[in-house]
Parts: structure tokens; sequence; C-alpha cells
């Protein structure tokens, strides 16, 4: 079995990441949000690298077809908190085993309001990675581990843009990442100490694949918050 890198074991001992601004900016009301989690997994490549499992969403979906995000979803009445539900979904998206995976922290929800939802990110660690995939073409067209320092290069990163939204966006292999989980990747590499300087003045358009049909046509009228919440 392989130990979590340094810097991962540090990110989940961190006990000031709810002061971060984005979560600072995002706080979960007290009440009336719906919980759902998400599923932010590491673990030892098969090159010898850290990577993390991203998913693809299905192209057919009418919410945020063909968008990126991490395993995850609403909380269902018989989960166990916000882990469990993170657990179960990661199960039914890619046929991980949660016995598998070494839960190392669940971090301050975030309150996404277009949605309504309150998500907490769980932060995870895979020692021993067994094969994953698509479970249900309906819902994930891809599932890929994405080597952390793929993330981390320069050239693979840019300003994500949409109309007035501007925020953090990836490229890799593919994978166009934007919005939620972006921003999450974003702040969570740079929590950990790994961000390198990248040029935050390339920007970049929205991919027609990653826009939901509501979004076409429309990116001249938004208010950014109508999409902060996009996987």
């Amino acid at each position: 079995m392989t130990p979590a890198p340094e810097w991962l074991t540090r990110l989940a001992t961190r006990a000031d990441v709810g002061d971060h601004p984005w979560f600072a900016q995002h706080p979960a009301p007290p009440q009336g949000a719906r919980s759902s989690a998400v599923l932010v997994l590491f673990g030892p490549g098969p090159d010898g690298r850290t990577d993390v499992v991203l998913t693809e969403r299905a192209h057919t979906l009418r919410s945020h077809p063909g968008q990126v995000s991490f395993p995850g979803g609403r909380t269902d009445p018989g989960d166990d908190g916000p882990v469990g539900t993170a657990l179960r979904e990661a199960q039914e998206e890619v046929g991980l085993a949660p016995e598998g995976v070494e839960v190392l922290a669940a971090y301050p929800a975030l309150h996404l309001a277009p949605s309504g939802s309150a998500v907490t990110p769980v932060l995870g660690w895979w020692p021993r990675p067994v094969p994953v995939g698509v479970v249900d073409t309906a819902e994930v067209a891809r599932v890929d581990r994405v080597a952390v320092e793929d993330l981390l290069d320069p050239r693979h990163r840019f300003t994500a843009v949409f109309g007035p939204y501007r925020g953090p966006g990836f490229e890799v292999d593919g994978l166009f990442v934007w919005g939620f989980t972006a921003m999450l990747l974003d702040t969570l590499l740079d929590l950990a100490g790994l961000t390198r300087p990248w040029d935050q003045g390339l920007e970049r358009p929205l991919p027609d694949r990653v826009r939901s049909p509501w979004m076409r046509g429309a990116e001249d009228h938004l208010d950014p918050r109508e999409i902060e919440d996009a996987p």
C-alpha cells in the first residue's frame, strides 16, 4: 500500500480551509439548502505520479452535459453524512469500492445558490487503486485519473470565460475543467502549496461541448452567479 504524499496529509490537517476566500464567500446556510457531497480522490498513478479521479458527465444530460466533475451527488436519507454520500456516489458512478478509500477530511460545505445546494468536499486517498470506469452511460461518459503534475503544468492552465464569468480552468487529455470543479481544484492545490505561476491573463471561452443548452446564445445576458455552480 502506498502512503499519502506529505502535501496531502498536510492539506488534510489544515484547520483554516474554511478561511480561504472562496470558502468564506460561499458558506452554506443553516437550513434550506439541498445537501450534496463530492469525493476528491487522490491516489498513486500507474506511472508513479499522484493523480485525481475526474468524470465527464454524459453529453445527453439536460444539466451540465459533457462537463467535468468529481464523483458525487445529492445526499440520500440512508447516507452516513457527507462522507457516506461521497463514497456511495463514487461507487455508483465509477465502480469505486468504498472500503478502499482512506477518508482524510471533510471540508466546510459550499453554498451554490443557483441550484440551492450545499456541497461538502470530501478529501480521500486511494492507497491501492483498482480499475474504475463508467457504470451508467446515461450519467457518465468518461472516467479519468489525471496526474496532479499535469494539472499544475502552466501550459494546461487558463482563465475560463463565459459572458461575464471568469474562473480558473484546466485542460488535460481533452478534459476541459471549469466552474465548481476547477475552483475546488485550484483552491485545494493552492492550499497544499503546489501551485506554480501561470498566466492568469490567458482567457479561453467555454467550448460548445461543455455548455448546457440554455447557455448557448445567452452569454451576453448573464449574471456570473447564475453559472457559478457548474461542475
